[in-house]
This record gives structure tokens, C-alpha cells and sequence, in this order.
């Protein structure tokens, strides 16, 4: 399983326009199936005065989901190459859907493919991209006049701090790349001088920030 992947950074819309034809496209970051088509059902009514809407959805850390819908154009001239897009620039738990208000010329095969992707590329252009990582979480309790410090110190060094509880105590929630335990337990053990432990509670994805590396997608 893939510990780190790619996702669409904020929900977006491009328009394009081709002889007259509009194309837009709307970006969407999804967690499942279900609401990838919720998305699709809902542009549908939203712009229930174009002919198409097309769209293409990749989900999974690992882009196990696939799928894609022409929506009544020409069998393999939109769904597929919207698909095409996704894939190239490498993001997952993203629907892409472009509707189209056609302008009285006939595009052509090649001229509804070329669209299509167009549209999709100008769409995650303004969506711009971000890393997920999957992060060991740690739970760590510090007395409160050693919270601020022991918070501070770790951050510093590449430490995410998740979250933070205070009661009696205060329970740092820390994430950290499974490789990296060994230096939170130094670091921990460091600046606590041995008197606190970080202890395992599970994984979580995290957006851990921005990548604007969209270059994949070619012209």
C-alpha cells in the first residue's frame, strides 16, 4: 500500500470555449463513489440547460477506482480523455466533470477529445494539487508547564503535531511517517529527559501540503 499520494488542493471551475461550444469543468476533491456521482448529479441539475455532462473520477490512495462516462458524446471523446488527464497529473480522490453547451458546429472526434482534456487541464490548474501522507499517530502527555515548550521543540523539527487535549494533563497528538518512530521517541525522550513516552494510536492520511507540480500533464 502507498503511504504518500496526490489530491486536488481546493474545489475549482475553468471554462474553456471551442467554436463556439462551451466546456466547463468542474473540479471536485471526493472520498468515495457515492459522492463523486452526488457531484455529477448535482451540476446536472445545476446546468440542466446544457447537452453533456461528462466526468471522470479516480479514488484510493492507491487509484485502485476508476470511471468515466461520455454522457452522450461519441463513445471514447470525452469520459476516457478527461480519464487520461487524471491520470497524468497522478491525483486521486478527484471528480472531474465538464459540461458542455454546445455551440451549433460539430467539433469532430479529435476536436471532442482535445476539448475535453483541455478543459480538464485548465481545471486542475486552478485547483492546484497537495500530498496526503499516511502518519503513524502518537499520543504523548507532557504536565502543562511543559506543554508550550515540548509543542514548540518538536514542530521545529519536522514533528506534526495533529491536535492537543488539555486536562490534568496535556495529550499532544502527533503524527510522524512510520520510518521517523524511532527519531520521536529521541526526540521525546530529549526533551523530556526521559520522563514522557509517545505511545501508538493508530494511522490517519493527513494533507501535508502544498504541490503545485502539475507539470506531468503536458500540452
Amino acid at each position: 500500500m502507498t503511504s504518500s499520494y496526490r489530491t486536488p488542493r481546493r474545489d475549482a471551475e475553468a471554462e474553456i470555449e471551442v467554436r463556439r461550444s462551451r466546456f466547463l469543468c468542474t473540479i471536485v476533491r471526493v472520498e468515495d463513489e457515492a459522492a463523486a456521482r452526488a457531484v455529477v448529479d448535482r451540476l446536472r441539475k445545476e446546468h440542466h440547460d446544457a447537452r453533456h455532462h461528462c466526468s471522470a473520477f479516480v479514488l484510493g490512495p492507491d487509484a485502485a477506482v476508476e470511471r468515466s462516462n461520455d454522457d452522450g458524446e461519441p463513445s471514447g471523446t470525452a469520459g476516457a480523455p478527461m480519464l487520461e488527464v487524471l491520470r497524468g497529473a497522478a491525483l486521486s480522490d478527484v471528480v472531474a466533470v465538464v459540461t458542455r453547451w454546445f455551440g451549433g458546429t460539430l467539433l469532430g472526434a479529435g476536436g471532442l477529445v482535445r476539448a475535453y482534456g483541455d478543459a480538464v487541464r485548465a481545471g486542475l490548474d486552478a485547483a492546484g494539487a497537495q500530498r496526503r501522507d499516511l502518519l503513524q499517530e502518537l499520543l504523548l502527555e507532557v504536565g502543562h508547564t511543559d506543554a508550550g515548550h515540548v509543542e514548540s521543540a518538536l514542530r521545529t523539527r519536522g514533528i506534526a503535531v495533529l491536535g492537543s487535549d488539555y486536562a490534568a494533563a496535556v495529550t499532544l497528538r502527533l503524527g510522524v511517517a512510520p520510518a521517523d518512530v524511532p527519531r520521536l521517541h529521541a526526540l521525546v525522550a530529549e526533551l523530556t529527559s526521559g520522563a514522557a513516552l509517545a505511545t501508538p494510536a493508530g494511522e490517519r492520511w493527513v494533507d501535508t501540503g502544498m504541490d503545485s507540480g502539475l507539470d506531468s500533464l503536458g500540452s
